[in-house]
This record gives structure tokens, C-alpha cells and sequence, in this order.
């Protein structure tokens, strides 16, 4: 009896033959912080890669919740599988983030294992099976892409412009001249992430423009930063859907929530094909129990913003590095004067990475998420630090 090895994409070995010959091809998303590779074991690590809030819950939030969890949770009953509680709660508090005058209903909201669930139920919602295709405007979060490859939904990508800005006459044209499947869904990020800028007038207005049967996803994960939302239009289009997210802001990366606001009948379509019982009830424990805190966890927010420009500040010194404004909680750079860039880029954030900070390399340059006063202090010191030497 022989056995067959575990197929790897690097090993060489014939792919399965029941699985999509065209996920062999696939750039799965690369999670960060990715492991000590290349980092000295001695050395704490800065993790300002990935846009998470740099400070954690206080020790208070943490014993409430884990009385929540010894008084309330039930080890051996599944999670509340309709999430009604936790969506009154986020209809109250969307309502008023949006300066709504009238209420949201529970049943436009969908709770989901962070976005990229719900992200994953809109596109069963409206692309699969042939419904259509999407379109995304690059450099932006690449998950809108990869699920779509994974569901065997067609991807048309257009460029931004040099102030990162959808190019709006490609995406006309993509709409209104489609090369395969038309296009069924809009991707537009406000702010963008890894460019940090809001959406503009003229984007919107296009947006605004777009006919019914197309959806238009807007994704506003960096809202409490930026204070930009268009939740306020939702009743005027209901083709438009909010996504929104606990793990930035809220700080609970860690516990994976995420939420869509929409029209009642597109929000029921996504809770029919959501999968049962999608979170912990530790998770939708946490999530109540941040937004009924949340005037002091959102206060420091002001701090985040401050550190922000300052870093902005800091970073546009440095001769080799153009930096650009940001609407959200981290800043996007790019390297100038230096030959084969991709390389310089891996190079610099190995490099970084090993002397003590990690930062994400994506859409040609770097972001930089903003840490505590101490990490950006030491981020730019050590970007100073390596630049120089090179």
C-alpha cells in the first residue's frame, strides 16, 4: 500500500484532481503578524501592520467579561444564533454615530465573523453561480478579490489615480463595455485602505449614479477615525450596503465581529445564507459590552489622531520616503530614489522587523499603523535608522 503526500503549491506535486485547477494559482491572504521569522527572539515586537488599536481593553472590561463568561455563558448551548440583542444594540449605536433622527431597525443590520464573512455572503448573495462579476479599484484591502477567486467570481480591477482616487472613467467604461460577466458589485472604501483617503464628491456622486441592479459595497471599517459615512443615504439607496467592523476602534481584533447595514430585504437575503451560530457568545458578549462602554473606549481616539499627524510629520522629514495624509488610523508611504523597488520594500520591512517593528508591505509601499507615542517614536527612529544606512 502507497500513500500520496499532502499537495503544497511549492512542493512540485500534482495538485488533487477534485479541487479547482485555478485555486493552484490563488495569493491566499498572508495574515500578519506572521510569526518571529526573521526577528531575534529577545526582541518585543511592535505590532503596527495591522490597524488594530493599540491599546487593549482595561483590566475592568476584561473581569466583566469574563463574568459574563462564568455567570451567563453556557459552555455546552450554542450562541445566540439570531444576534437580536447585539443588533438593537448596533442599530442605537449607527443611529447615532450618523446623527440619524430616526432610529435603525435591528433587521437592517447583519452581524457577521468580522467582515470578510459578510464580505463572503454578499458575494454568494449576488455573483455566484454566474450572477455577475465585481469590480475593485487597486491599491485596496485585497480580501475583496481573493474572495471572490475563491467562490469562482470573476474580478475586474482598475487603477487608482495618482491622489488614489477611483479612476472614474475606467470604471464607466468597465461597467458599460463588460469584457466577460457584467458587473454585479462596486467595492468602494471610505477611507481607503492601504491609502487612508475618504471617498470624494465626484466618487460619490458617480456612486450615486450607478444603476439599481448593481450593488455598491462601501466599506467603512475605519469610520470612528475618519467620521465619514454615508449610512445617512442608505434609505435613498438601497442598493448601497455599509460594512462596518468591532476589531479597529472597538478594539476586539481578537474576537472577530463585524456588521453590515442595508436595506431590511437585502439584510434578510444575507442572514439566509450566513452559516448557523456564526459567532461565540463570548464574541457577541464583548461586542454588547464595548458599545456600552463606548464613550470611554472612544475616547481616546482624539490621542490616535493627534499621533497621527505627528507621525505624518515625522516621517515626511525623511528625504528618501513620501507619505500621504490620512482619514483613518494608519499612513500609507512609499520609497522614492531607489532602484528595484518591490525588493527595497521586503528588504525594509525584513529589516525592520528584525530590530524590533513590523509593518505591512502592500499596493506598492508601506503602511504604517499608528502604535502608542513609544512605538511611533521608535518607528520612525528605526526607518531613519535603516534608510540612512542604506
Amino acid at each position: 500500500m502507497t500513500t500520496t503526500p499532502l499537495y503544497s503549491p511549492a512542493s512540485g506535486v500534482t495538485p488533487l484532481p477534485f479541487i479547482r485547477s485555478e485555486l493552484a494559482s490563488l495569493q491566499a491572504y498572508t495574515p500578519h503578524p506572521s510569526g518571529s521569522e526573521g526577528q531575534s527572539v529577545a526582541i518585543e515586537i511592535d505590532r503596527v501592520d495591522t490597524n488594530e488599536n493599540p491599546y487593549d481593553l482595561s483590566v475592568e472590561l476584561k473581569q466583566k467579561l469574563a463574568q459574563t463568561w462564568h455567570d451567563e455563558i453556557e459552555s455546552n448551548r450554542y450562541p445566540d444564533g439570531g444576534h437580536q440583542t447585539l443588533k438593537a444594540a448596533i442599530a442605537g449605536y449607527v443611529a447615532e454615530s450618523a446623527g440619524l433622527e430616526d432610529c435603525l431597525l435591528p433587521s437592517q443590520i447583519s452581524v457577521g465573523n468580522g467582515s470578510d464573512e459578510l464580505l463572503r455572503s454578499i458575494l454568494i448573495a449576488t455573483c455566484v453561480g454566474g450572477g455577475g462579476s465585481i469590480l475593485v479599484s487597486g491599491p485596496t484591502f485585497s480580501m475583496y478579490g481573493i474572495l471572490a477567486q475563491t467562490l469562482g467570481v470573476p474580478v475586474v480591477s482598475i487603477d487608482r489615480t495618482a491622489n488614489f482616487e477611483v479612476d472614474l472613467a475606467a470604471a464607466r467604461a468597465a461597467i458599460s463595455h463588460p469584457q466577460g460577466a457584467p458587473i454585479r458589485v462596486v467595492f468602494m472604501v471610505h477611507p481607503n485602505s492601504p491609502t487612508g483617503n475618504a471617498l470624494t464628491a465626484a466618487e460619490l456622486d458617480w456612486m450615486r449614479d450607478l444603476p439599481s441592479d448593481i450593488l455598491v459595497v462601501v466599506d467603512e471599517a475605519y469610520f470612528e477615525f475618519s467620521q465619514h459615512t454615508v449610512v445617512s443615504e442608505l434609505a435613498a439607496h438601497p442598493n448601497w450596503i455599509v460594512l462596518r467592523t468591532f476589531s479597529k476602534a472597538f478594539r476586539l481584533a481578537a474576537h472577530r465581529v463585524g456588521y453590515a447595514i442595508g436595506h431590511v430585504q437585502l439584510i434578510a437575503t444575507l442572514e439566509r445564507v450566513r452559516l448557523p451560530y456564526n459567532l461565540p457568545s463570548i464574541s457577541l458578549a464583548a461586542a454588547e459590552l464595548v458599545l456600552q462602554h463606548r464613550q470611554s473606549l472612544l475616547a481616546v481616539i482624539p490621542e490616535l489622531l493627534s499621533e497621527r499627524d505627528r507621525l505624518f510629520n515625522a516621517l515626511a522629514k525623511i528625504d528618501m520616503v513620501k507619505v500621504w495624509r490620512s482619514d483613518a488610523n494608519f499612513l500609507y508611504v512609499r520609497l522614492l530614489g531607489v532602484e528595484n523597488l518591490e525588493i527595497a520594500l521586503a528588504d525594509l520591512v525584513a529589516g525592520l522587523k528584525a530590530i524590533g517593528t513590523s509593518i505591512r508591505h502592500t499596493g506598492g509601499g508601506l503602511r504604517i499603523s499608528i502604535g502608542t507615542p513609544a512605538e511611533n517614536d521608535r518607528t520612525v527612529a528605526r526607518i531613519t535608522q535603516l534608510l540612512t544606512r542604506s
